[in-house]
Parts: C-alpha cells; structure tokens; sequence
C-alpha cells in the first residue's frame, strides 16, 4: 500500500465511510503494525488541526460579512444572502473590528505555518526527541580490532565459523539469548536497514541470524540464529521478571561499547521512561553506543530490561524496556510470525551467586550484534 493509499484510508477511517468489517480490519492493523499506527497518529493530529483551521476560516468569513455589510455597503453580498445581525453585534464589532483583524491574521499565519504537512508534524516531534539518543554503534571500516590484528600477526585463524562475513561491519550493538533454541531479542534500531546481521560472543563464535518480528514502535526486533554450526547452550541461567522492579532496586548490564564485554551498574531511577513511557524504566547507569539491546539484570539475576537509549544532556540516565512488556510481545506473536512456539525461561540459576559468579554464567548468553549493509 502507497503513502497516497494509506492516507486515504486512514481519511475514510477518521470520517466514518468504512464498513463495520473493515473498521475492524483497520482497527486490528493498526495494533499490529507500529509504522501504520505512526502514520495513523501523524495524520489524526494534522486531520485535527485542519478542522480547527477549517473553523477558524468559516469565523473569518462571517468577520468579513459584517464587515462588508457595515462599513463598505456597496460591497456587501445581496440582502437574502446576509444573515440578521443583532445591533449589539453592530457596537461590539465597531469597537473591536481592529484587535479582531489582527488576532485572525495571527491565528491564520500561525495554522498555515505550522501545517503546511505531515511532514511538519513529524519534524517537530523529532525535535522533541532530540533529547534521546539511540546506542547504535557505528563500527570503524578501516580499521580491524585488536585481536584480529594480533591473529593475523601469529597466523592464528579466528575461532569462528565458515559463515563469516568477510565485509566489515556498518554498525553494532548487543543482544542476548531468549531461550535455548536460538531465538535471540535486541533494539530495532540497531539492525534496521541491515543487508545481513551475525552475532558474535566473547569467546569469539559467531552465527547468522534473521530477523523474525520488530516492533519499531518500542524498539524491539526478535531474530533467529540461522547457522548449521549453532548448538543449544542449554537452559537459560536468568528468569524474566513479569512483577514491577522496585525503585532503588540495584541493577547492571552487560553490553558491546566496544570489541570487548563491558559491565556497567547502577540503580532504578524510575518506573517510567523517556517522556513517561510506561512500558520502560529509567536507570541510573552510563551506557554507550554498542550498549543498545542489551540486557538489564536485577541483583538477583532476574532480566527485568532491554536498554534502548539514554538523554542527552543528563549523564548516566539511559532508559530499558521492561521485561514484562517484551513476554507480552512474545505472547501476542502470532503462527503467522512463528514457526514454533517462544517458550521463555521461568528458572533462575543465578539468584544468591555474587555478581562476579552471576556475570560468568551470563555471558555464553549475550552477544554483540554486528551489522552488514
């Protein structure tokens, strides 16, 4: 469907000429599809505004009736067009005609400046959001890491597998296990626009993945490891968390800001996120590009987040959605979209290790992502 067709659609939705089917059709795509709900959301507010300037014109129009009636005669319309003018409106627009033109030219200059599109309405809201900023990392194409130098210095080949992309990465960023048959979670915008994405942990194994669903909306994309040489890692060490963490509960992560695993901890500062969103919190954690989609662990080893993004201006406020929002999408995913049921893990083999036992049972299961375009 074209931008045309959409927007169409979506008029005849707003006044009312669809059908009771295929109101509900509509209805059902715009809850399953985040990008039609954006354009949804986008042309309901400028479908609004244009009524209020519709309403504002139609004013006008009377303003310039008894304008032309009153103060220019040989102008006005014939007499059966001119509705009856009460003579209290005759006083009151003789003594304010002036500071009503100028407000109707502000209001008229102000519509038109700020509605000229759709577009204008979805360059405003990226100026509200100029504040947030994603941690998608963008990968050097020149240069190689470290240990790939060293082994090619020692004529020591790399411990991965024949499927390796031999083009240097565009960008990267982490994610982590879902369950032991390979389905995999990490940001939408980390592996947007991709031509392929592998996976690749700290020990250096790497695996093709494909992408299974993404939800733009909350930043979210569900993969599947596609590789032959990919065996289970058995069950999942963490749990995720459905109950609401506690503010001021201690958390941490792990994540790729760089070629090598880095740890970083703090707290939960909020039940919310960025501008109130309901479906993430805040923490109190300095994150990084290469952070995005990695996951949030309580102190207890439970998964309760997937980092998405952090404020600018505000250093160590980084932002996660929940746990609980992301085995909802799960549930709600469909045999269109899956082949085999998400069954996510329910044991927690972590809970009363100390943090340094935690961290080496957790990472077999978080890899950095790396993308290809």
């Amino acid at each position: 469907m074209t931008e045309r067709e959409t927007f169409v659609l979506i008029e005849r939705y707003l006044s009312g000429e669809l059908s009771g089917e295929e109101q509900f059709d509509f209805d059902q795509h715009r809850r399953n599809d985040p990008v039609f709900a954006d354009r949804y959301r986008d042309y309901q507010e400028f479908h609004g505004a244009m009524q209020v300037y519709k309403t504002r014109t139609a004013l006008k129009q009377k303003l310039e009736v008894i304008h032309a009636a009153e103060i220019t005669p040989s102008l006005a319309p014939k007499p059966a067009e001119l509705p009856i003018i009460p003579s209290s409106w005759r006083v009151f627009w003789n003594q304010h005609f002036a500071t009503m033109a100028v407000a109707a030219s502000v209001a008229v200059i102000t519509v038109f400046g700020s509605l000229l599109s759709i577009d204008a309405w979805r360059s405003v809201k990226k100026q509200q959001n100029a504040r947030y900023s994603e941690l998608r990392r963008e990968v050097d194409q020149i240069k190689r890491s470290q240990r790939e130098l060293i082994q090619d210095i020692s004529g020591i080949p790399p411990v991965r597998n024949s499927q390796k992309d031999v083009r240097p990465a565009s960008f990267s960023g982490t994610g982590f296990l879902l369950n032991a048959d390979g389905y995999f979670v990490t940001s939408y915008h980390v592996i947007k626009d991709a031509d392929s994405v592998y996976i690749e942990n700290h020990k250096g194994l790497r695996y093709k993945v494909k992408e299974v669903y993404k939800d733009k909306l909350h930043d979210l994309a569900i993969l599947k490891i596609v590789d032959s040489n990919f065996t289970s890692l058995g069950y999942l060490p963490y749990a995720f968390k459905s109950s609401p963490a506690d503010l001021g509960d201690k958390v941490y992560t792990l994540g790729f800001p760089r070629e090598d695993m880095v740890y970083g901890e703090g707290s939960l500062s909020s039940r919310s996120g960025f501008e109130g969103d309901t479906t993430a919190y805040q923490i109190s954690i300095p994150v990084n590009p290469g952070n995005s989609g990695g996951p949030l662990i309580d102190s207890q080893g439970n998964l309760i987040g997937v980092i998405s993004g952090k404020q600018i201006g505000q250093e160590g406020t980084a932002f996660a959605v929940k746990s609980a929002y992301l085995k909802d999408l799960i549930q709600g995913m469909g045999k269109d979209t899956l082949t085999e049921p998400i069954y996510l893990s329910r044991r927690n083999n972590l809970a009363g290790l100390a943090r340094t036992q935690q961290i080496k049972k957790l990472q077999d299961y978080v890899f950095m992502v790396k993308i290809y375009n």
